[in-house]
Order: C-alpha cells, then sequence, then structure tokens
C-alpha cells in the first residue's frame, strides 16, 4: 500500500475512533477489540496489506512495544496520587508480589507439568504471561488523580507495578535456559535481577521525577521560567529515569512508573503548602484545601488539579503561586494520556495483523482458559488473604487481568536474548492466543462489570447517607 493510501487510512480511522468515542464507552465493546480487528483486516487474511512477521521484525516490534509501555507505565504513577504509607497501597504491592509470584509459578508448573516444556522454558512463558497490562487496561484503572476507588486502584498499581517485578522471573527463565548468568544456587540473579534491579529502579525513577518536577516549579514560581511544552517534560522524565535505570543495571520499567508518581506526589506536597494545608492526601482534616478536600472525598468525578484550574491564560497558572504544580501535573498527564491512546492503536493493529502468521495449531487452548478462570483468581485470592478487600473486590480482579502490549514485549525480548527458534514458535502462538482472548472476553465484559460495580458503589454510598 503507498504511503497516500496508508495515510488515508490511518486518518479514517483516528477519526473515527475519535467520533465513536462516547458511544463506545457505552456499548459492550472496548477500543482495543476495534484496533485488533482492524489489523487482522489488514493482514493477509483479507486485503494483505500488513505483513508484519515476528521472527523478521523482532527488535523493532520490541522497542515499539517497549515505548509503549513506558508511555503507559508514566501515566499509571501520574493517576495514583496516595502516599506510599496509604492503606490503599497494600492491594497493589500484594498483587505485584504474592500473587505475580504464584502466577509465574502455576503457569510454570502447568507448561513443565502438562505441556512437557524444559523448566527454563515453563519459567520464562510464566514471566511472560504473568503480568497485567497497563496499556489496554485504561477502562479499569482510576481516571485521573482524584478517583480513589479501591478496585481501580489496586488494578492501576498492580499494572505499573507487575510490569516490572515480572522482569527477574524472565531473567530466571533465560538464565535456566543457558541465555543469563544467574549464578550458582542463583546468588546472582537474586542479588542483581531481584534485589539491585528492583531497587535501584524505583530509587532512580523517584529521583528523577522529584527533581524535574522540583526544578520546573522553582524556575516557574520563582523567576517566570520554563514555561510551555510540558510534552517535553513528559518525554524528558521517561526518557531519563529509563535510560539511567538500564545503564545502573536496573529496570527501567519500575523506574519510569516510580517517576511518573514522584512526579505527582511532588506536585501534591507544593499545592498542599502553597495552601498552606497538611500534606496528608487519605485523611480529611478541618484545614485542607479544595484540592485536598475532593482526595479525601474520593470524588469520582473531579480531578483534584482541574478544581484548581480557574479560567486564565496558561502563562498565569503556570507560574502561579499555588496553581503552578497542579497546572503542570495536569497538563503532563494530559499530554501523557493522548500519546498513551495513539500508541494502544498502533500497537493493537500490529497485534491483529501478526494473528495472520501464527501457527495456531501450537496453541494449547486448555491452557489460555486455565489462565483466566482459574490460575489469575487463584492467584488473586491468595495474594490478598487477609486484606481488607471484600470478597466482591477480589473477584473482580481475579476477573480483570488483562493481558497485552506488555506480553509481547516479554516475549519478544526473550526471543531476541537468544529463545531457541522451536521454542519462539511456541510462545508466539500462546503468548498471541492469550492476548487475542483477553482483548475479546475483557473487551466484552469490562463495561458491563464496571457498569455494575459503579451501580452498586453509589446504592453504598446512598445507604450510609441515610
Amino acid at each position: 500500500m503507498d504511503f497516500s493510501l496508508w495515510c488515508v487510512f490511518a486518518g479514517i480511522l483516528l477519526v473515527f475512533m475519535a467520533l465513536s468515542a462516547t458511544l463506545l464507552k457505552r456499548l459492550p465493546l472496548s477500543t482495543s477489540i476495534v484496533y485488533l480487528l482492524v489489523g487482522a483486516a489488514l493482514s493477509p487474511w483479507w486485503l494483505d496489506a500488513l505483513r508484519p512477521n515476528l521472527s523478521d521484525h523482532v527488535t523493532l516490534i520490541e522497542h515499539a512495544t517497549e515505548i509503549v509501555v513506558l508511555v503507559s507505565l508514566f501515566t499509571s504513577g501520574l493517576k495514583l496520587s496516595a502516599p506510599v504509607a496509604d492503606r490503599r497501597w497494600t492491594l497493589p504491592l500484594r498483587l505485584a508480589s504474592v500473587s505475580m509470584v504464584v502466577t509465574v509459578a502455576a503457569v510454570a508448573l502447568v507448561a513443565w507439568g502438562l505441556m512437557g516444556m524444559p523448566l527454563g522454558a515453563a519459567v520464562l512463558l510464566g514471566a511472560i504471561l504473568a503480568p497485567t497490562d497497563p496499556v489496554l487496561a485504561s477502562d479499569v484503572q482510576v481516571a485521573h488523580p482524584g478517583d480513589q476507588d479501591e478496585l481501580k486502584f489496586a488494578l492501576t498499581g498492580e499494572g505499573g507495578l507487575n510490569d516490572g517485578t515480572a522482569f527477574p522471573f524472565v531473567m530466571l527463565g533465560l538464565g535456566l535456559l543457558g541465555q543469563h548468568e544467574i549464578g550458582a544456587w542463583g546468588w546472582r540473579w537474586f542479588a542483581v535481577d531481584v534485589l539491585w534491579a528492583g531497587a535501584a529502579g524505583l530509587a532512580v525513577g523517584a529521583a528523577v521525577g522529584a527533581l524535574i518536577g522540583a526544578l520546573v516549579i522553582y524556575l516557574r514560581k520563582v523567576h517566570k521560567e520554563a514555561v510551555g511544552l510540558d510534552n517535553f517534560i513528559a518525554l524528558g522524565i521517561i526518557a531519563l529515569s529509563y535510560g539511567l535505570a538500564v545503564e545502573l543495571t536496573a529496570y527501567g520499567f519500575l523506574s519510569v512508573f516510580s517517576a511518573g508518581f514522584a512526579f505527582r506526589r511532588l506536585e501534591r506536597w507544593h499545592t498542599a503548602k502553597s495552601q498552606g494545608t497538611p500534606h496528608r492526601d487519605s485523611a480529611p482534616g478541618k484545614d485542607r484545601g479544595k484540592a485536598a478536600d475532593l482526595v479525601a472525598s474520593g470524588s469520582d468525578d473531579e480531578d483534584p488539579a482541574e478544581a484548581l484550574l480557574e479560567e486564565g491564560s496558561p502563562r498565569t497558572l503556570a507560574t502561579h503561586q499555588e496553581k503552578a504544580g497542579a497546572f503542570m501535573a495536569h497538563q503532563v498527564l494530559t499530554f501523557n494520556e493522548q500519546i498513551e491512546r495513539i500508541g494502544e492503536v498502533t500497537a493493537v493493529v500490529v497485534v491483529g495483523a501478526l494473528l495472520s502468521t501464527v501457527d495456531w495449531s501450537l496453541v494449547p487452548w486448555f491452557f489460555v482458559g486455565l489462565l483466566f478462570v482459574v490460575i489469575r483468581p487463584v492467584a488473586v485470592f491468595i495474594g490478598l488473604v487477609g486484606s481488607t478487600a471484600t470478597t466482591e473486590r477480589r473477584a473482580y480482579i481475579g476477573w480483570l487481568g488483562i493481558r497485552g502490549i506488555g506480553s509481547i514485549y516479554y516475549l519478544a525480548y526473550a526471543i531476541n536474548h537468544g529463545l531457541a527458534p522451536s521454542l519462539a514458535d511456541q510462545f508466539t502462538a500462546i503468548t498471541l492466543a492469550v492476548v487475542v482472548t483477553s482483548v475479546a472476553v475483557h473487551g466484552l465484559s469490562v463495561t458491563p462489570l464496571m457498569n455494575l460495580y459503579a451501580g452498586k458503589r453509589r446504592e453504598d454510598r446512598s445507604g450510609s447517607r441515610r
């Protein structure tokens, strides 16, 4: 297809999605399903206009999906405004650690015991399929920093964290296959790939996000400089936090998520300080500002940052003593969400086109069903034992474990790091089968389920007011 025709096609798709966005939100049909169908239609199955092949373009696909995931992770971090000590972090931390380990172990056990894979390959497959996806899960994530719903917070935090916490198991699987040095009895893997890479990634991201945020706010409030181009700030923080973390042999995914979170926390601190209010976002108080009150109320409808942004020119708001931080964070988040949606379109269309290249006879379909119906719910219930989450919310979290672009990235990463061709073909078929199944079943069920959940939550609130 000529470049001009590609432009026409892309323009039609993007305009159609923009015009139908509100309609799709009301229907049991996610945007990812539409993009997937478009990609499949462009493949040799029908129009034969797009022929991506994972084995021929694995490096390009690895880096393209990596970029999409990084943008989404930074967005997830920006949306989570609760302090680290807030009890709401208990659920995502458990999901990204305990539930992650249980999922990897369960997938590995099935792959090794029932599918005949070598132990290293089984662990690697578990690591590829275990993380939930921050890119395709926007419908179940917090809408903005003022949305304090426990279910959405848990799913957003899990998606932001477990793309990083899956990496040690990817490295373990590659190590057991002889493609990565893990040391005798795994000492190097535990010391470097688990402890150092995780802690350093979080630290680097937090430092980059906080320092750049503080510098921009200082220049704007004190010197009236560095105004505008907030999109450069977003992309700069993502690139810096990721690049520095990888150079230090740390996990870039964790670093970027941590950078987004630290950037948002800095904004909350500056906003509270400028208003002369206590810096406690999780507990109401008498002397709190408007934004803090919105956070404390748990409103799902208003963004605390937007509540501060009264009418005024962008330059006035950007340099305002009270509103500079909120305006900066709001602009960065808005830009990031737009880039995230563009990345989703591109990635999912390519995934749809990849479906025509898969040998579907390699897919053990019983395993795909087992992952969603048994392994994920069981892992969630084990991870949340003793937590404050209700049985209903555990059931929602157990079902809404969406798989997507993160798994495609890990698949491409494993192939680029020496995965044997025979295993690569099998892994490709299984991973794409899982992603397509997730896009379909979660895409069709997420809107009715979240509407049901929201309705019940409104009933509970009305009952509590009586």
